[in-house]
């Protein structure tokens, strides 16, 4: 009679078995920033359980005045320190991620983490997410990139193509020339992390475009980034669709003056006098003001627009003139 008692009492299943419990799993969202959304640089935890960068928590700080949580609006006290435990976290391997305590099953998250690690170790700093933290990380080349897929796009590309392939060229072919959706089930964040070589089919769509409507890459890229640059995106679209109107009409005035022959040489013209415009301005770089920097960056942003279009308006007339 007490022996299925005895057999009761000391009969532990496999799943009562606190040795070999799951442990708590942990998201990709536990090592992300609630401020700029990107992995934590410096975690800082305040009294509510929040972590934040310690750089975006002092932004935070300048801007609102206030000593409380940017997510829960508790206030906090005293001065915040940066959580040891995390940032410890933050450094260890994938092997380490897939098992307990942390159990983060997901192979493409643990690769994820460790990649945006490996960029920031590379870089100093956190990658820039969008145009205002890549213009303030690299306000030359900002700078540069706009002249240049201003005045010369197909140049710009094959600058891009030629020194800034892996981090600039693959992520902006990838958004234009997207691959076809397939059903093999792979999640986005692999398909965000395996930036793999364009296949043939892309560089196919990418030259067509490039050979005749350079512009429209440009517009099709910034249409990608109307949820993060609402205004921002919609000048540069416009701008993009003034400036291959003007383009157009370039070209119809050779065609329609029988200059076909002159256009290998306006060709190099241009392209000698980019050229040397770019090494002009690299060499005088650090002697420009940073402030004349912001306003020639601004202007051929926000400014361009408006002088196009009355571009566009006497390109208009003037054919108007030309057929009556």
């Amino acid at each position: 009679m007490e022996e299925p008692q005895k057999n009761d009492a000391t009969t532990v299943g496999p799943e009562d078995d606190p040795l070999k419990s799951t442990g708590p799993q942990i998201s990709v969202s536990e090592f992300s920033c609630h401020c700029c959304y990107d992995i934590l640089v410096n975690p800082t935890t305040l009294n509510c359980g929040h972590s934040f960068c310690r750089h975006c928590l002092a932004l935070w700080w300048v801007s609102s005045k206030k000593t409380e949580c940017p997510e829960c609006r508790e206030k906090w006290e005293g001065f915040p320190k940066v959580n040891i435990l995390l940032r410890l976290l933050l450094t260890l391997t994938e092997e380490e991620f897939s098992r307990a305590p942390y159990t983060i099953e997901n192979s493409s998250h643990r690769r994820a983490i460790l990649m945006e690690l490996e960029r920031v170790k590379a870089l100093g700093v956190k990658p820039p997410q969008n145009l205002w933290e890549y213009k303030a990380v690299n306000p030359g080349r900002s700078l540069f990139l706009l002249y240049a897929l201003k005045s010369s796009p197909r140049l710009g590309l094959l600058y891009l193509y030629l020194f800034d392939y892996t981090d600039t060229f693959l992520p902006f072919i990838h958004t234009i020339c997207p691959l076809q959706e397939d059903s093999s089930g792979e999640d986005i964040v692999t398909k965000l992390l395996d930036l793999r070589e364009p296949t043939w089919k892309q560089w196919r769509e990418f030259l067509v475009k490039y050979s005749f409507l350079p512009y429209q890459l440009i517009a099709e890229f910034a249409w990608d980034w109307l949820e993060v640059h609402y205004w921002t995106s919609r000048f540069l679209i416009v701008n993009a669709m003034l400036l291959s109107v003007l383009e157009l009409f370039s070209f119809w005035r050779i065609w329609s003056r029988s200059e076909l022959k002159t256009l290998p040489q306006r060709m190099w013209s241009h392209f000698w006098k980019v050229s040397t415009q770019g090494l002009f301005v690299a060499m005088f770089w650090p002697l420009i003001p940073q402030f004349v920097c912001n306003c020639l960056f601004y202007w051929a942003l926000y400014f361009n627009p408006i002088i196009n279009i009355d571009l566009v308006v006497k390109e208009v007339r003037r054919l108007e003139t030309q057929v009556l």
